[in-house]
């Protein structure tokens, strides 16, 4: 059994992450997260009451709460998702991504360097400092190949450009001070609990809703889809398993055009909803082509070989199956997406998720 201190862990990957250590471990988490609006108690609301589990509301940008939280709880590893993410609000408040994902992992990488100094020789042996990232630092693909862990870092956005900047600090901790640390590049992930700012669950809401679903371009933009639970199983391999100081891509093998995901989206709202919005007899009549936005690149897709092959780790979910789990969920829990349009969600309070 360990004790595992999870930043930003009511964010989409984090709860998801946390929700999985208390079902299926005996592990104990420590929940780390500032609670903007990206952060979501609801998410975690099986997790709340039971005993291994805690959660501190605190900014990791404030040195004092994070020597603080160490200090209290010993954690023998650290898994650092807290991270501002949308590119779209990068452009618009890039200062927020840089406060967040640089100075905020610098704080906690000074942190925890000086909380592993602290530890006897044991479990200095034992401690790990997961650093979680995206393909994104990688920049545009282009219409051949694939992201290797080798790939030079060329950022597009204000968003790759800080995750850039906090791998690259990771790695400098790891060389320069010997933290042990591990690093993850992730392509795109979705799954159920996902903010509704992101391309699936805000075409599901907006499809529902019998609102346009805009394309940015012609959607002929390139991702790679990662289901989510297959990235938390991806991580905590990775955790156990891998070689510190090195860096393995995780991706799902499903390369897909935007344009592709929202017509498949449709098609199966098509299918599983018989009372559609007015006026509406397929959802993807609310296609709407817009503008597109600045400096987006036009391909991301992972090599996964090296995970897969080092450490045993493959998806289990195609994008088909993944698409339909999804929808399903979304179709299922109306409740959990109508609190976040409405901001009730944003109600919640520290005790609210004590363990």
């Amino acid at each position: 059994m360990m004790k595992i201190l999870v930043t930003g862990g009511a964010g989409f990957i984090g709860s998801a992450l946390i929700r999985f250590l208390i079902k299926h471990t005996q592990h104990e988490v420590v929940n780390v997260d500032k609670l903007t609006y990206a952060g979501n108690l609801d998410s975690l609301t099986e997790c709340c009451g039971d005993p291994r589990y805690f959660f501190e509301q605190v900014d990791i940008c404030d040195a004092a709460e994070v020597n603080r939280i160490l200090s209290k709880y010993q954690p023998d590893k650290v898994m650092h998702l807290a991270a501002e993410s949308h590119v779209d609000r990068s452009i618009d408040s890039p200062g927020e991504f840089i406060k967040t994902n640089v100075i905020g992992t610098y704080v906690l990488l000074h942190a925890s360097l000086e909380y592993f100094k602290s530890l006897d020789e044991e479990k200095q042996q034992n401690f790990r400092f997961h650093h979680i990232s995206t393909d994104e630092v990688y920049g545009d693909l282009g219409a051949e190949g694939l992201f290797t862990e080798g790939t030079p870092y060329d950022p597009s956005s204000p968003y790759s450009a800080s995750k850039a900047s906090s791998d690259h600090l990771v790695r400098a901790w790891s060389r320069t001070f010997n933290l042990p640390v591990v690093i993850t590049n992730c392509s795109n992930n979705y799954g159920p609990y996902q903010f509704p700012e992101k391309l699936i669950p805000l075409v599901i809401g907006n499809a529902l809703a019998g609102k346009p679903l805009l394309i940015y371009g012609d959607g002929s933009q390139v991702r790679d889809w990662l289901y989510v639970d297959d990235h938390v199983l991806a991580l905590l391999t990775v955790l156990e398993k891998g070689i510190l100081g090195e860096t393995y891509n995780i991706g799902g093998h499903n390369e897909r055009q935007n344009i592709e995901v929202v017509k498949t989206i449709c098609e199966i709202l098509d299918r599983k909803v018989s009372d559609k919005p007015k006026g509406v007899s397929s959802f993807s009549e609310l296609i709407t082509y817009v503008k597109d936005r600045p400096g987006h690149d036009l391909r991301y897709a992972i090599d996964a070989s090296k995970i897969e092959s080092d450490l045993g780790w493959k998806p289990s979910e195609s994008f088909e199956s993944g698409i339909a789990k999804t929808i399903d969920w979304y179709l299922n829990n109306a409740q959990w997406s109508e609190r976040v349009s409405d901001g009730s969600y944003q109600g919640q309070r520290l005790g609210m998720a004590k363990g």
